[in-house]
């Protein structure tokens, strides 16, 4: 058989997998797009809400804003579109790999399976959102939260820096990160055919994700939790953590100098 014709297939697919990624690539770019859009028009709405809030208290007037299940909605709504923006950039490596893998096994659904696994994996972030807007709902209620939805008090505000800087020396954290880096490996061990099989693998893959990022995003309760530049800051370090050569050796500093900010906190507020 010449060598020409066994060539012409592997060409015509991968040609098929440059068209599809470039598909699915800026789909996400979309999604990213819109994602941070609608957060920046967020934060303008949150900015202007903790203006009239001071105002309120400067003025002794009760606030005129309850925190019930619609207030829990639009939190819910706020971190699920912030961990979208902030997650799905150093997701997208993955995402394109699962896509090229079901075409390269001859899988007509190729674009649909990588849907469905950056479905799973948005949807384990999801989750993860419901329980930042309840915790948030919570500091709210007991008065640790500022009007900016930064931490009032130096003692949670310290804790939250240790915590977040000793977790990114922990074993757990670092098993995490592996996963993340190795989007072959994780595939490798943890394949699944068929459509579920796809949403499986993103859950799984988003698992490993929040296990390995859950505590940076705690930070966000520290800073303002619709303060955008380190909204882009940590999803920025994310990105560094997750896909440069380097990426656990600056996590593994900046935990260290997460440790020693929040003792100097704790410290200078006892």
């Amino acid at each position: 058989m010449p060598a020409e014709s066994i060539a012409a297939p592997s060409t015509l697919v991968e040609r098929v997998i440059r068209r599809d990624r470039l598909i699915v690539a800026l789909a996400m770019a979309a999604i990213l797009a819109l994602a941070w859009t609608y957060l920046v028009s967020m934060a303008a709405g949150m900015h202007a809400m903790a203006r009239e809030a001071q105002m309120q208290a400067a003025m002794a007037m009760p606030e005129m804003r309850g925190w019930g299940a619609g207030a829990f909605g639009a939190l819910f709504l706020m971190w699920a579109v912030m961990m979208t923006g902030m997650m799905l950039p150093s997701a997208a490596p993955m995402v394109l790999l699962v896509l090229g893998a079901y075409r390269r096994r001859g899988d007509g659904r190729a674009r649909l399976g990588s849907a469905l696994f950056l479905a799973g994996y948005l949807l384990a972030w999801t989750v993860f959102s419901a329980a930042a807007a309840a915790s948030q709902v919570m500091l709210h209620r007991a008065a640790l939260l500022s009007a900016d939805m930064a931490a009032r008090s130096t003692v949670l505000a310290g804790t939250i820096l240790l915590v977040a800087g000793a977790y990114q020396w922990l074993p757990i954290k670092n098993a995490c990160l592996a996963h993340c880096r190795s989007p072959l490996g994780f595939l490798t061990r943890h394949w699944r055919e068929g459509a579920s099989g796809a949403l499986r693998m993103g859950v799984e893959h988003g698992l490993f994700c929040i296990g390995c990022c859950w505590a940076l995003m705690v930070l966000l309760f520290f800073a303002g939790v619709m303060n955008l530049l380190w909204v882009a800051a940590i999803a920025l370090f994310v990105l560094i953590e997750k896909l440069a050569p380097r990426g656990p050796l600056a996590g593994r500093v900046a935990g260290a100098a997460l440790v020693f900010w929040g003792a100097y906190v704790l410290i200078r507020g006892g």
